[in-house]
This record gives C-alpha cells, sequence and structure tokens, in this order.
C-alpha cells in the first residue's frame, strides 16, 4: 500500500487551477489555429485570429484566457493500492481556495442554486472520483465556465429513436445554443448508461485530446459526421457565421438498459480547459 501525503495533492490542485486558467491546452490551441487557416469567412477568420491572440496574452502576461474562470470540475482516478494521509476531498478543495485566491481568479461559486450566497473561495469542487487498478493518483483539473454549460441539455431518447434520434438531439442542441456559449465550441455527446450517467461521460468526453477520436470505428464515423454538420449550420465564430462552429465533437457510451436511449450534449466554449497530473 502506498502512502500519499494530502498536502502534495492541495499543492497541486491549486497549481492546475491556475495553470489551467492562464493556459490553453496544446490539442485546443493547435485545433484553432488549423481552423484559422481553413476559415474562407473573412469575419469568422480575423474572429478566430481574436481568439488565438487572448490565449497568446494570456499565457504570456499570466492572466486568464477568460473572465468566467468557472466551476472547478476534479476528475480523480485514484488506484485502489493508494491510501492517502488524510481527507482527499479536503486537501481537493483547499488546493482550489488556494488556486483561485493566488492566481486572482474570479469566484463563481454559490453555496445553494437560489439562495445564491457566493462562497467567496469558488469551493466546492465538482468531484468525479473512479476507482482504477494501481497505486497512483491521476487528477484532471478543468474550470467549467456557465456561457457553455447552460447550453448543455440531456434527453431520454427511446431506443426506437436509433442513430437518427442522437443525430437530430445534438444538432438541435447546438443550433438552440447558437452564439451564446462562445463558438467555436466542443461538443461531448453521452450516450447510454443512466440518466446522471450520461451527462457524466459527455462532461468527461470533454477532457480527451480534440485530435484523439473514439476507438470503435462506427463513432468514430459519427463524431466526424456531426461535426460536419455541426459546421455547416453556418454558426460559425462568436456567432458570426462561417464555417467553424465547432472544433470537435466527442463522444463516450456505456451500456443502458434495453428500454432506454439517454443522450447527453455537454457544451464547450473555444477555451476548452484541462490539464491533468499523475502522483
Amino acid at each position: 500500500m502506498r502512502e500519499l501525503d494530502r498536502n502534495i495533492i492541495t499543492y497541486s490542485i491549486k497549481e492546475l487551477c491556475i495553470k489551467a486558467n492562464y493556459i490553453l491546452p496544446e490539442d485546443v490551441r493547435k485545433s484553432l489555429n488549423t481552423a484559422c487557416e481553413n476559415e474562407t469567412f473573412p469575419v469568422a477568420k480575423n474572429t478566430l485570429g481574436i481568439i488565438i491572440d487572448n490565449y497568446k496574452i494570456a499565457e504570456s502576461e499570466n492572466i486568464p484566457i477568460c473572465q468566467d474562470t468557472g466551476l472547478a470540475c476534479v476528475f480523480i482516478e485514484i488506484g485502489q493500492d493508494l491510501h492517502i494521509n488524510g481527507s482527499l476531498e479536503d486537501a481537493i478543495n483547499e488546493g482550489v481556495r488556494q488556486g483561485y485566491d493566488q492566481g486572482y481568479l474570479r469566484k463563481s461559486c454559490v453555496s445553494d442554486p437560489i439562495k445564491r450566497k457566493n462562497t467567496g473561495d469558488n469551493t466546492p469542487a465538482m468531484i468525479y472520483y473512479e476507482i482504477v487498478k494501481g497505486d497512483r493518483l491521476k487528477i484532471t483539473l478543468a474550470p467549467k465556465g456557465f456561457g457553455s454549460e447552460n447550453m448543455s441539455q440531456i434527453k431520454m431518447l427511446r431506443p426506437s429513436d436509433g442513430i437518427d434520434g442522437v443525430v437530430d438531439f445534438v444538432l438541435k442542441v447546438v443550433e438552440e445554443a447558437g452564439p451564446n456559449p462562445c463558438p467555436p465550441i466542443v461538443v461531448g455527446v453521452g450516450i447510454g448508461g443512466t440518466f446522471d450517467k450520461a451527462a457524466l461521460i459527455a462532461k468527461k468526453a470533454l477532457i480527451r485530446d480534440l485530435d484523439k477520436r473514439n476507438p470503435d470505428p462506427f463513432y468514430k464515423e459519427l463524431e466526424e459526421e456531426l461535426l460536419k454538420k455541426i459546421n455547416n449550420l453556418g454558426i460559425g465564430p462568436q456567432g458570426f457565421g462561417g464555417i467553424t462552429t465547432a472544433l470537435a465533437v466527442n463522444i463516450e457510451t456505456l451500456p443502458t438498459h434495453i428500454a432506454g436511449l439517454p443522450c447527453a450534449v455537454n457544451i464547450n466554449c473555444h477555451a476548452t480547459r484541462h490539464f491533468s497530473i499523475t502522483l
């Protein structure tokens, strides 16, 4: 049984909070640059250029990419042979607290969804746990802004709706979102499981590198088909038109009940922020 001190976790979370808000992952930067090169509509091309300039300035000046520094979504993969010296959840929240304070990041978390009192330190984090083999701890920090989160939807499709029902629903969600989630967007799609699990895997799909397609050839083809159809909607960067409404469609699936076909669509803006560390 390997031991891991909670203070190491707190420090790592703090650093990830700052890094993820200041620096775009390489796969997202590459995708934006490629989109700008390929964009044919002048207004859209100029808009993508401004987005690229923005992330470069954020990194060089050590400032947030966006004023909405999001809720801290923390994906935890904990090895079954790892013992943590202290409370894992407390260590995570302390790291978020320190990161958002020391990084001068906006605190956007309210303690109650109706009473709306700000917690003042962006805690608690939204934490997703997964127990895996081994004795390591993998942490992925993904700040999630709500301009895009608010555009996400879930639908309990009927099995008879099939693949056409999934495609129609995804396109409907993106079209209804329009310019609101700050396109070009990344579209996470979760198919299967239960009501809650479909939403979870849709969110988890957003942290997959944009240049990595689903390993199943069927879903790889579906990702490519959906991306093409979404970009044909003509919404474009920031809603100004063009051929770049989305940078990628990432699909994740789970087994489900014979009577169900849950489908969740979780949208992220062009600042699809996430970084990982393994301890």
